[in-house]
């Protein structure tokens, strides 16, 4: 397995693995966590949500040692440890690999849904639910859309107008007879993500349906090239892939009836960016905190989810509170306890 080049962009690294959706981490040993030259050794698998791989990715890097990250501390990281990445969307890391044992995380960007619970529970799998981050779902343009106004600015009215497969608008026009008499072009993500799950809820709404007549995609730089290369096009998407990418796209203000805001880490982080701001989380199978390798990555994505060095600087997410950190490594240890009976 190859090592994630030390010292890479955060752009190109993005990018990079927004592509291949499928990282594999350093060091290919085969041990099965025990503790050898005074680090930890073994294997994790990850599946899940595109979303919340950067920040797994980033993750994985300081606690294998594999990316500069000077203010996570030598005697917590194990370069011993081989950490596999899949970027399924967060359904089909749920249903096709978590829920079946075939992995030991699944990252999400919405929770686990009573369905997957069920199919878990079928499989002997028990989900232990980890907040890592908040997002800020971002709906982004083209640089040469200027008729959204000084603002940039959508209501989730004609959000919900465009996206909806009722109405199902041809032209720009359509929605808002303001706006050009040109074909709308439509990007995002799959039915399998959870980042569709989530703006089908809150934009759209549950008794509505997502148009299908758009070019789906799990790789969200793919979202970000179809919009930069058509002046007609929309799309959405995880605001870390946004951020890299702001020369490249504009992104609209949501005005949800109290007036236009920007998609930002702070409106995120206050809540003012509504109605798009959302938890990420990662979900390790609790049978699998038996092996302590796994248990102690897990313990520490959660010591470090409150690094603005790698949780905003590094992927471009809202880091967790003490609050949040403390809550949720309180639900691990419980976890790591009862799978250790």
């Amino acid at each position: 397995m190859a090592k994630q080049t030390d010292g890479v962009s955060r752009r190109s690294f993005l990018a990079s693995a927004a592509a291949t959706g499928a990282v594999a981490a350093a060091g290919c040993t085969s041990n099965t966590g025990t503790e050898t030259g005074g680090g930890l050794s073994g294997n994790i698998d990850i599946s899940g949500s595109s979303t919340v791989f950067p920040l797994s990715v980033a993750m994985r890097g300081a606690f294998t040692g594999s990316g500069e990250y000077p203010n996570v501390d030598e005697t917590d990281q194990h370069p011993d440890v081989d950490i596999s990445i899949n970027s399924t969307g967060s359904g089909g890391g749920f249903t096709n690999y978590f829920c079946t044992g075939d992995t030991d995380f699944n990252n999400a960007s919405r929770p686990i849904s009573e369905t997957e619970e069920q199919q878990c529970a079928d499989n002997d799998v028990t989900p232990v639910e980890l907040k890592v981050a908040t997002d800020a779902v971002t709906v982004v343009v083209n640089n040469d859309a200027d008729w959204f106004g000084e603002d940039d600015c959508v209501t989730v009215e004609e959000l919900r107008e465009i996206w909806s497969a009722e109405s199902q608008p041809t032209t720009w026009s359509d929605v808002n007879s303001d706006w050009p008499d040109e074909e709308i072009q439509l990007y995002g993500p799959t039915d399998a993500s959870g980042t569709f799950d989530y703006f089908l809820e809150e934009i759209i709404g549950e008794e509505g349906s997502h148009r299908t007549d758009y070019q789906a995609t799990e790789q969200d730089n793919q979202i970000i090239n179809g919009v930069a290369n058509s002046e007609y096009a929309i799309g959405y998407m995880g605001f870390a892939y946004y951020s890299e990418n702001t020369d490249r796209v504009t992104a609209l203000a949501i005005d949800n009836g109290d007036g236009c805001v920007k998609p930002t880490l702070e409106t995120a982080s206050s809540g003012e960016y509504q109605p798009l701001s959302r938890p990420l989380f990662t979900y390790p199978a609790q049978s699998a905190l038996a092996e302590e390798h796994i248990a102690e990555f897990a313990r520490f994505w959660l010591e470090y989810s409150t690094s603005e060095q790698i949780v905003a600087n590094e992927v471009g997410y809202v880091p967790n509170t003490e609050a949040e950190r403390d809550e949720m490594l309180d639900r691990l240890d419980s976890a790591i306890e009862a799978a250790s009976e």
